[in-house]
């Protein structure tokens, strides 16, 4: 794998190495850091251009608070004998007793840059880890990493002989995408020139328009940044999946991720590639998902045409058990015993029961309690994978999703209608969909989803409790979001309401929003603004 190699200085080098477990690869571990500055440095690293490497020495280094003989953690005594003596512990408590869960103890951040959008998903599979990515609302994704766009070409289409091709379908899609957003930039600032507000908001209010107009024509081979924090367990299963995994990127980068977090979390990860234990357990993964693609592959692939959301499962009596679970905790009887009580009560009765659980929401993150994961809903999508991307974001719940093509079709930004850009958009999807079949055919449908354009539509799965669908709604629908995602999330909850019937759950939603907004983020940027004023 070919990786961009980001130039330091030697003393940059002297610095990074007391911070970084190495500075010239594209995974590294944070080392000799507070929990508080990795914390900070995770969450400016979402919204910033910038390598992780490179933000430390730009904005936290030097900083008067968190400077760098702030930061740096003295160790006192010998660090190599704790190490070991944890480690010996360590080794007895999991192999002789197998107590899985002291993987859960220990932990680690980890830094994942130059991924793909493929990639990054895989990264993202795990409910039980916190993860970071690079946003593509907030930087233009046309800055080049030397003199070539942001995008890596796969080797299997490297070695199908494709490669020349791929970049130059790439380049297309990038040049396009620079035209769009630069473009549209100036054309927002002109249809919404700056009021009262600090020029710093009006600006970023405009480039996040600008940027959500033209995301659709970046490419799932578009590279991104990826900060995660989890456990060794979680860490574990992640890498056991990925070296199953069929995309040799996602099995190379595993490798990588194995190497650095054994630097510091070693013990946690021993199993990994040990023959009888994590590559077997990988090799399982492997043998049952071809055993079901080659079922999959004798179905009859013609479909019809699909809604954006559709509710296909629900629970008819969801109101009523959840009338009896909100009951539960604060009762003696039995739950088949408080189910008959709730069958029993008038709707106005099971009402005010609901009420009461849901109580008085003063806003969204006020959300009723574990009595209200008693109803689930599942809902089938198909809406343009830049949306996916951030609903997936919600691993609560289940969310599984087909691979990404170009069979479902795209959307053209409604902005765009009518311009010379939407003809521009139009010649690079297509051309785009062309490659994808050439890719299709000389190597696999999951090799071919890298050159797939995020405009195009991506059919997935989510299965939640109602309580996980406050949450999800409720933030999904918000102004400041994509309207990609916000059509999806109003839906979502149209549908709770009226195919399943389920108004007291749905009205109990208040914080939905169905409002329409030219600029989304103007409001999230003018609180951002006041928090830091009153930093």
């Amino acid at each position: 794998m070919e990786f961009y190699r980001e130039p330091f200085t030697d003393d940059e080098t002297r610095v990074l190495s007391r911070f970084f477990s190495n500075v010239d690869q594209p995974v590294f571990t944070l080392l000799n850091l507070p929990e508080v500055v990795k914390g900070a440095l995770f969450a400016r690293y979402s919204r910033s251009g910038k390598s992780l490497r490179r933000l430390f020495l730009d904005e936290f280094l030097n900083d008067a608070d968190t400077g760098i003989e702030t930061i740096a953690q003295r160790i006192e005594g010998d660090p190599l004998y704790s190490l070991r003596r944890a480690e010996r512990l360590y080794d007895r408590v999991f192999f002789e007793f197998g107590d899985d869960s002291v993987a859960q103890l220990g932990g680690a951040h980890i830094a994942c840059e130059q991924a793909s959008n493929v990639l990054t998903k895989v990264l993202e599979w795990g409910r039980l880890a916190s993860y970071l990515e690079q946003s593509t609302r907030y930087i233009y994704y046309d800055v080049k990493f030397g003199d070539r766009y942001r995008y890596m070409t796969p080797s299997e289409i490297e070695e199908a002989g494709l490669a020349d091709r791929h970049r130059a379908t790439m380049d297309l899609l990038f040049d396009t995408y620079s035209n769009v957003v630069r473009t549209m930039t100036d054309v927002y600032a002109d249809r919404f020139p700056r009021q009262d507000d600090p020029e710093r908001v009006w600006k970023a209010t405009i480039r996040a328009k600008a940027c959500d107009t033209a995301r659709g024509l970046l490419p799932a081979s578009t590279l991104s940044n990826v900060g995660i924090f989890a456990s060794g367990q979680a860490y574990e299963m992640a890498l056991l999946r990925m070296q199953a995994h069929p995309l040799e990127e996602v099995r190379e980068y595993g490798a990588l991720m194995l190497t650095e977090l054994r630097k510091v979390i070693p013990s946690f990860l021993k199993r990994v590639d040990i023959d009888d234990r994590g590559v077997a357990w990988s090799r399982y993964l492997t043998n049952t998902r071809l055993a079901v693609q080659r079922i999959a592959d004798r179905i009859d692939v013609t479909s019809s045409e699909q809604p954006l959301v559709t509710l296909t499962d629900w629970d008819p009596e969801a109101e009523v058990k959840l009338t009896a679970a909100a009951l539960y905790p604060h009762a003696t009887l039995s739950d088949s015993s408080l189910l008959q009580v709730a069958r029993a009560m008038s709707d106005h009765e099971r009402a005010a029961v609901i009420g009461a659980l849901v109580g008085d929401r003063t806003n969204r993150r006020h959300r009723p309690g574990r009595a209200m994961e008693r109803s689930t809903y599942r809902f089938d999508v198909l809406c343009d994978y830049g949306a996916f991307r951030d609903l997936q974001r919600h691993r609560m719940l289940t969310i599984d999703w087909q691979e990404l093509t170009t069979t479902h079709g795209y959307e053209i930004p409604g902005d765009l209608a009518g311009t010379d850009l939407a003809a521009d958009w139009e010649r690079a999807m297509s051309v785009a969909a062309e490659f994808h079949a050439d890719v299709q055919a000389a190597t696999s449908s999951t090799v071919a989803q890298y050159v797939v354009p995020f405009g195009y539509k991506v059919r997935f799965v989510m299965e939640m409790n109602a309580r996980e669908a406050f949450h999800l709604i409720e933030l999904r629908s918000q102004p400041a979001g994509h309207t990609g995602y916000r059509k999806v999330a109003q839906e979502m909850h149209r549908q709770i309401r009226d195919v399943a019937g389920h108004r007291l759950i749905a009205d109990a939603m208040k914080y939905v929003d169905y409002s329409n907004t030219d600029l989304e983020r103007l409001e999230s940027e003018r609180r951002a603004e006041k928090r830091r004023r009153n930093t």
